[in-house]
């Protein structure tokens, strides 16, 4: 930790002398505090930082050119597709899948470095219920949903492997993380394959390009975006620990994403036939203006386009088969190679393109009083982990359907979308279409059949009859005809472990 001399020195030549200015009035513990947040500010990076921080917001109001006449779509014999594809090509992307799984060369890589403040919760998102019958968190279905894969890659080729889990987390989310884990008993897996990190934070920056203090000890900081993964890596040794492991391939995602495969084998398989170094999983956009961003390419490079980068006019042209021609809605859902990954970090990261969020950000004022303020007053600089599709020398893109992949959560009940209502619904409706596509019958309360409705895939109310399936039983949809077929289930259907015991029994 640096003494308050070298501390004020490293911030006189950032500029940021101003971070000192409550020090006569410190405790020792804050004084602490404070010096150990100056201490992880290196002074060219914290001078570089803030001079961004302020060009960005100076230009953000104002578009650096229109991207619209350079954009392209990813050419057809770079994208897969689950919809078009026939079953024998999935088969055997899904066989190479767990091949690649059952010699333990897959990882999966989660991203979970924010809070759940618009879900209106104060702890990691990754530990949020949405209601469902077992009451289980987003965090315990990925975890038991890797349990199954690496059963299903062991039944198949007479392994033991082992998936590690990499969990990047950021100063918000690890404690409460690690401890959730920990309390939870790691949901079945084991302790040394759950491997957690942390990513950078980096200060808030005023309009005028000074750090903004929240408290009279405290920089305002936020992690450094999902894109600060490529730093984490370094910094953490989690390269290292990759190759000491012999894993080659990653399944990276976002945590908020209910319906996630992980380690998807299909996707997983698709990537490593097609020699991918880099690979994205993307949705049909459901309408030309619907906000996510688009997977394409920009002078020849793969990216990915915001939503509100586009022009309606770009956003509405369609091939001549009249689908839409950017149609690659992005779900945060990608395949890297280790060396990939390895290339970015040693190579790339440093020219990963700094995103603007404008925020309203609590400070205190010269004379130490608290402010929260009504109109946004500070910049935040993040990097997105897609934001290295441009370095990939074969890049793939492989679509699967929204309705079994992607329902995120990142709105409090009463938003329109992505509510944990609608993310509950979504699982439900999933579960509910496999049990019929098993043979199960359904009925309500009163013993009577519940007529069945084989497309049910609508947000906006439950499912006729409700139906959990543990990952532990099925990871997606398999092995459950010899459970369900011909049965009465009674709603609500609750498929545990312990409920496929008893039903063995009694076929």
């Amino acid at each position: 930790m640096l003494s308050f001399q070298e501390a004020k020195a490293r911030l006189e030549t950032s500029g940021q002398s101003h971070v000192l200015r409550f020090w006569a009035e410190l405790s020792a513990e804050e004084s602490n505090t404070l010096l150990e947040e100056v201490s992880q500010l290196q002074p060219e990076e914290l001078l570089e930082h803030c001079r961004a921080a302020a060009e960005a917001a100076s230009r953000h109001s104002s578009a650096d050119g229109r991207l619209d006449a350079r954009m392209k779509p990813v050419p057809p014999e770079f994208i897969g597709s689950v919809r078009k594809s026939d079953k024998e090509t999935l088969q055997m992307w899904g066989d190479e899948g767990l091949l690649q799984i059952s010699q333990d060369r897959v990882a999966v890589l989660l991203l979970a470095g924010g809070q759940g403040t618009r879900l209106g919760v104060p702890y990691p998102k990754g530990m949020y219920n949405v209601g469902l019958p077992s009451e289980k968190t987003l965090y315990q279905i990925q975890a038991e949903r890797i349990q199954k894969v690496q059963e299903l890659a062991n039944v198949k080729h007479g392994s033991r492997c082992t998936i590690p889990w990499y969990i990047m987390t950021s100063e918000f989310t690890l404690g409460p993380t690690e401890k959730f884990f920990k309390d939870n008993e790691y949901f079945g897996l084991c302790p040394s394959n759950v491997v957690m990190f942390e990513q950078r934070m980096i200060p808030a920056v005023g309009f005028d390009g000074k750090i903004i203090l929240e408290k009279k000890n405290k920089i305002a900081m936020a992690p450094d975006g999902n894109g600060g993964l490529y730093r984490a890596l370094v910094d953490n040794k989690i390269l290292e620990d990759m190759e000491r492991r012999g894993v080659e391939y990653l399944h990276v995602y976002c945590v908020d994403n209910i319906l996630v495969k992980m380690a998807d084998p299909v996707f997983i398989g698709f990537c490593v036939n097609k020699g991918a170094d880099c690979g994205a999983k993307v949705v049909d956009k459901a309408y030309p203006a619907e906000p996510v961003g688009v997977v394409c390419r920009v002078d020849g490079l793969y990216q990915v386009i915001e939503y509100s980068e586009i022009q309606p006019e770009t956003a509405e042209l369609r091939s001549p088969g009249g689908e839409l021609l950017f149609s690659a809605g992005n779900i945060c859902n990608h395949f890297f190679t280790r060396g990939f990954l390895k290339d970015v970090a040693e190579k790339f990261e440093s020219q990963l393109k700094q995103h603007v969020a404008i925020k309203k950000v609590p400070f205190v004022d010269g004379e130490g009083n608290l402010v929260k303020p009504t109109k946004p007053n500070g910049i935040k600089l993040e990097k997105f982990v897609f934001d290295v599709f441009q370095f990939s020398k074969k890049f793939v893109a492989f679509e699967v359907l929204r309705e079994e992949e992607f329902s995120p959560l990142k709105n409090a009940d009463g938003a329109p979308l992505d509510t944990p209502t609608t993310a509950r619904r979504s699982l439900l409706a999933q579960h509910y279409r496999w049990a019929l596509a098993a043979g199960g019958n359904f009925l309500d309360e009163q013993d009577k059949p519940i007529p069945p409705k084989h497309r049910c895939m609508i947000q906006n109310e439950d499912p006729p009859a409700i139906c959990e399936i543990s990952p532990l039983v099925s990871y997606f949809g398999e092995g459950l005809e010899k459970l369900l077929k011909q049965k009465n289930l009674k709603s609500p259907f609750l498929l545990d472990e312990n409920e496929a015991k008893n039903l063995v029994k009694t076929t």
